[in-house]
């Protein structure tokens, strides 16, 4: 590897953001996304939403790919009508990072779904989602904390091998998978916690947690060591 592999990551797009004396359309990343990268020896990009057909040559010009975790996935993507406790829809970053996920499959790019992303992946191939799970998010706008075992066998088990504690707040979660991908950690529930491509040629994992939010460097690390250069 020569110099610092470079890491996308996929932004929001809020209306009205505030900050200084500005209110202002924005792209918006929480500072633990890139500050994860950096601190794995990556170089973070910034990826906010932009017209599904520029999606396969923005990820040509990556080294590796990350979904960064958001609101619900809008339920039409996988044939279902919204639960009403399902939030609005976010059309605009649904359609990209859909697009980024198909791009980044087809030209083997590696590619980590962090919460939302590891849902959308699911979506992408097939899957289906959970739109309401109880009992992972225990007070609002709080990042909680529950064990994840891994499946022995796995590219998750083989980063990391032991069961950890994991910074979470799950709203939603995978429920059927989709076509090639298989469960690779789980919560004391049963909750799918990490999901992966075996078949794929190159590096693709989701995990429902959010690494950005912790200590533990291994899942970011793997990625970035996956990394084209």
């Amino acid at each position: 590897m020569t110099g610092r592999p470079l890491i996308g990551v996929s932004t929001y797009l809020e209306a009205g953001a505030r900050w200084g004396v500005w209110e202002l359309d924005a792209a918006l990343l929480p500072a633990g996304y890139p500050r994860l990268v950096q601190r794995a020896g990556g170089l973070a990009a910034m990826l906010p939403p932009d017209a599904v057909q520029h999606a396969v040559a923005t990820v040509a010009r990556l080294d590796a790919l990350v979904i960064a975790g958001g609101p619900d996935v809008e339920p039409v993507r996988y044939g279902a009508s919204p639960d009403p406790r399902t939030g609005p829809p976010a059309r605009e970053r649904d359609a990209w990072e859909l697009a980024l996920i198909e791009a980044a499959l087809a030209a083997h790019v590696p590619l980590l779904g962090i919460c939302r992303g590891m849902q959308l992946l699911n979506v992408a191939l097939g899957g289906t989602l959970v739109q309401h799970l109880d009992g992972h998010a225990e007070v609002v706008g709080v990042f909680g904390h529950h064990a994840v075992k891994p499946v022995p066998g796995t590219l998750y088990a083989g980063v990391v091998p032991e069961e950890t504690s994991v910074p979470t707040y799950h709203h939603q979660s995978v429920d059927r998978l989709g076509t090639g991908l298989v469960p690779s950690a789980h919560a004391a529930d049963g909750t799918v916690e990490a999901i992966e491509l075996p078949s794929a040629e190159g590096w693709v994992l989701g995990v429902q947690w959010h690494p950005e939010m912790g200590e533990d460097l291994r899942v970011m690390r793997a990625l970035v060591a996956s990394a084209r250069v």
